[in-house]
């Protein structure tokens, strides 16, 4: 190695080179390299022996007891409670409730009798009691805190204190002494995050780490981290609103894209009991335009209101604007509504939006914005306690969709009466007698089924 052994890395997907360049080959971002010193990492961060190889025969297969936070919806997104040794990664915008959730959730693992330790590089003592008194806080006595950046003093703290849990807020501050490279660098955070796993596999303790988010939504140095850790949790939704959606993008434990869904209150963040009831308690059944899709997000059924708004264009070229679906795949169907159903289409403008600030991005929801397209379209209204399951083909036929009998019993469970779907799923593996089933084989099929009548040249 060269005297002067300096590298500049990508700081957005950790990619080195040896000199400066303008953008990343790897990941195409401008402007995101920065010089930093090869500083000489000590090897000493495993304690305890080293491991031996063995059998495969000989591994026990039991589940690791899982830790319930008495909190419903962190332990659905975790996959049913957190695993000892695991290694969590949280990210979301700044004040969206990143700091306040953990907190609300080291609150629980100390009445549940477990020793936390809430680590902060950006907040003092103070500040995170104050919040703590706000979530209401009795008793916090196996509760520490710990206002501090270095790495080496965090670990020296976790030695002296042998806590249950460890919460770090946040990856991007805390920054080792042995690397040279500012905090929040690639080199820092990769450093870091490994420490912390060590720390997580070798002493069993569940370690909860607050990632920030940058410009274009996604936690800074997310190749370095996503593979590290065991799990990562993104917070969804507008800020707007008084919800907030935790997803789990990635996890080792449990079903990935699984969503706990929680409302933001002067207590602090309460879990919603039934999300559906959330996304629909403002919708109205006799506007047209309007339509209920059944998304899945992980192993939960959601229903979730689907709108669209569609009149003629005043400029030479149509709009088309997307909130909460797929931009592309609106287009999509747009032309499919005009290729195979005959609606021009060419001069409207079309505004789709996903209500209650959810991210929709399953095929199954297909059906739903068709027929609220469709409805906005001809200014008639849906049937009421109608929902609509499907997934279409660029042919105009409607494909079944998976676990069509959980979508209809929560359907079923929350007042609906009629269910629109895909042919191919009926019968159903779970049959639900408290809904009317209309199947669908083509997309031509749709309109005798909402309006009772066809729509060619409309």
């Amino acid at each position: 190695m060269s005297k002067n052994a300096t590298s500049f890395i990508c700081q957005t997907c950790g990619f080195a080179s040896a000199k400066w360049l303008g953008r990343c080959p790897d990941c195409g971002n401008w402007n995101s390299f920065t010089e930093e010193k090869a500083g000489a990492v000590s090897a000493k961060s495993r304690s305890g022996p080293a491991s031996k190889p063995v059998r495969l025969s000989e591994v026990h297969t039991e589940d690791a007891p899982r830790i319930l936070t008495a909190n419903a919806e962190f332990d659905r997104v975790l996959g049913g409670g957190l695993v000892p040794g695991s290694l969590v990664l949280l990210g979301g915008e700044p004040g969206i409730g990143k700091s306040t959730l953990l907190l609300q959730i080291a609150q629980a693992l100390q009445a549940r009798g477990r020793r936390v330790l809430y680590v902060s590089g950006e907040e003092s003592a103070q500040q995170i009691k104050m919040r703590a008194e706000r979530l209401g806080s009795e008793d916090a006595g196996e509760i520490f805190v710990l206002a501090e950046s270095s790495l080496e003093a965090i670990l020296g703290a976790v030695t002296g204190i042998r806590p249950t849990d460890l919460i770090v807020d946040s990856i991007q501050t805390t920054f080792s002494e042995a690397l040279e490279s500012a905090p929040g660098s690639i080199s820092q955070v990769r450093h870091v995050a490994a420490c912390f796993l060590n720390l997580a596999k070798t002493d069993q303790v569940p370690v909860f780490l607050i990632g920030h988010v940058t410009k274009d939504g996604s936690i800074a140095g997310p190749k370095a981290l996503e593979h590290i850790v065991d799990t990562v949790l993104y917070f969804e939704g507008e800020r707007h609103h008084n919800h907030r959606i935790v997803r789990a993008v990635k996890n080792r434990f449990g079903a990935a894209n699984e969503i706990g869904v929680f409302e933001m209150t002067g207590r602090g963040l309460l879990p919603v009991q039934s999300p559906s009831d959330l996304f629909l308690k403002e919708r109205e059944e006799a506007a047209p335009g309007s339509a209920v899709a059944c998304a899945l997000e992980g192993t939960r059924p959601i229903l979730v209101e689907v709108q669209a708004l569609v009149l003629s264009s005043q400029y030479g070229t149509a709009r088309r604007t997307a909130t909460g679906l797929d931009y592309n795949r609106i287009s999509l169907l747009v032309a499919m509504m005009e290729k195979r159903m005959g609606i021009p289409m060419t001069g409207c403008d079309i505004y789709v939006n996903a209500a209650g600030g959810l991210q929709i991005d399953e095929p199954a929801s297909d059906l739903a914005l068709f027929a609220a397209i469709l409805s906005s379209f001809r200014n008639r209204a849906l049937p009421p306690s109608t929902v609509l399951i499907g997934e279409l083909g660029l042919s105009g036929e409607v494909r079944p969709v998976s676990q069509a009998h959980v979508r209809v019993r929560e359907a079923a469970a929350m007042g609906f009466r009629r269910c629109i779907l895909p042919a191919g799923n009926i019968p159903l593996h779970d049959p639900v007698e408290s809904i009317e089933l209309i199947p669908l084989r083509t997309i031509l099929e749709l309109s005798e089924a909402i309006f009772g009548g066809t729509v060619a040249g409309a």
